[in-house]
C-alpha cells in the first residue's frame, strides 16, 4: 500500500493506493504548527488504522499546511511510528502538493484560493519563487476571507445598490454591529468572512456583484501572479481550491485583463496527486 495525503488545519484528504484499488477518505487536519507530535500520532491512529489494518505501507507522500523545512520531520516521524512504513516518507508543504497536483513535472505558476490564498512559481521539481500571502488581514487577495472582508465593508459603506444591500441583509441576517462582533470578538473570523462567499455566488449574475468579484481576483493577479518574472503574457496560470473551482469564470476574466490564460483548475489537490503518483508508478 502507498498513501497520499493533502492536509490543512481543519481536514486531511487521504488516498490509499493498493494495487489497482484506490480508497479515498477524509480525516482531521494535521498542522505541525498547531499540533504536537503526540496529537499528530493520535490523529493518525484514529483516522488511518481502520483503513490500513494489517496491510504493509511501502511509501507515504504527505503534503500539508505548516509543513515547513523545520516542521516536516515532526510529521514524518509520526507517520513512520504509526504506520510502520517500510519505505520512504515524503513530507512537503501544501503549496508543493498543489504544484505537483496541477503541473506534475512541468513548470508553471500555481495558485491556491480557498479560505486563504497562496501562490508560487514551480520549476517542475521545486518551488523556486513565492510571493508571501501575508494572511487575510495584510494580504490573501482573492481568498474567501478577503472577498468576505471586502463584501461586508462595501455593503455597510453603501458601495452596493439598494437592491443588493437589501438582499444581503435579508439572506444573511447580519448587521454592522453583528459583523463587528464576529470579526473582532469571536474566534476564527477568517472562517466567518469566507462563509459570505455563498452570498456572492448566489448573486454572481448581478452586474455589481460580478464586477466586485472580478476586481477581487484582479487584485490577486496584480499583487501576486504578475510578480513572477518567469511568467510571460499569454501563459496559463493554474488554480486549486474551493474558491478557484466555484469562481473560475470570474478568475478567468481577471486573468485576461492582465494578459494571461486560465490553466488547470482543481477543487482539491488530492485528485491531481493521485493521478500524478499513479503515472509515476507506471513510469
Amino acid at each position: 500500500m502507498r498513501i497520499i495525503a493533502d492536509s490543512g488545519s481543519t481536514k486531511t484528504a487521504w488516498a490509499l493506493l493498493d494495487g489497482a484499488t484506490i480508497e479515498l477518505t477524509e480525516g482531521q487536519g494535521i498542522n505541525p504548527f498547531h499540533c504536537d507530535s503526540q496529537h499528530i500520532c493520535d490523529i493518525l491512529r484514529s483516522d488511518l488504522s481502520p483503513y490500513v489494518g494489517e496491510r504493509r505501507v511501502e511509501e507515504v507522500w504527505f503534503y500539508g499546511a505548516g509543513c515547513t523545512v523545520e516542521k516536516s520531520p515532526v510529521v514524518a516521524d509520526c507517520l513512520r511510528e504509526v504506520l510502520d512504513v517500510d519505505g520512504d516518507v515524503h513530507v512537503g508543504s501544501d503549496m508543493l502538493g498543489a504544484a505537483k497536483a496541477l503541473c506534475g513535472d512541468q513548470p508553471g505558476v500555481v495558485c491556491i484560493l480557498g479560505t486563504g490564498a497562496n501562490s508560487c512559481y514551480f520549476d517542475g521539481h521545486d518551488i523556486i519563487d513565492n510571493v508571501p500571502p501575508l494572511g487575510y488581514i495584510l494580504g490573501d487577495e482573492g481568498s474567501g476571507a478577503y472577498i468576505g472582508k471586502r463584501l461586508v465593508g462595501d455593503m455597510f459603506k453603501r458601495q452596493f445598490s439598494t437592491d443588493l444591500y437589501d438582499s444581503f441583509i435579508k439572506e444573511t441576517g447580519l448587521t454592522a454591529a453583528s459583523v463587528v462582533e464576529k470579526v473582532y470578538r469571536q474566534p476564527l473570523p477568517n472562517i466567518f468572512l469566507a462563509s459570505l462567499t455563498t452570498f456572492c455566488s448566489v448573486h454572481r449574475e448581478h452586474p455589481q456583484m460580478k464586477a466586485f468579484l472580478v476586481d477581487c481576483f484582479s487584485e490577486f493577479v496584480r499583487r501576486n501572479v504578475v510578480r513572477y518574472s518567469s511568467l510571460r503574457r499569454g501563459d496559463a496560470v493554474n488554480f486549486v481550491g474551493s474558491i478557484s473551482f466555484f469562481f473560475r469564470e470570474e478568475i478567468s476574466e481577471a486573468l485576461h485583463r492582465h494578459g494571461y490564460e486560465m490553466g488547470k483548475v482543481l477543487r482539491s489537490p488530492i485528485e491531481g496527486l493521485v493521478r500524478y503518483y499513479l503515472v509515476q508508478s507506471v513510469g
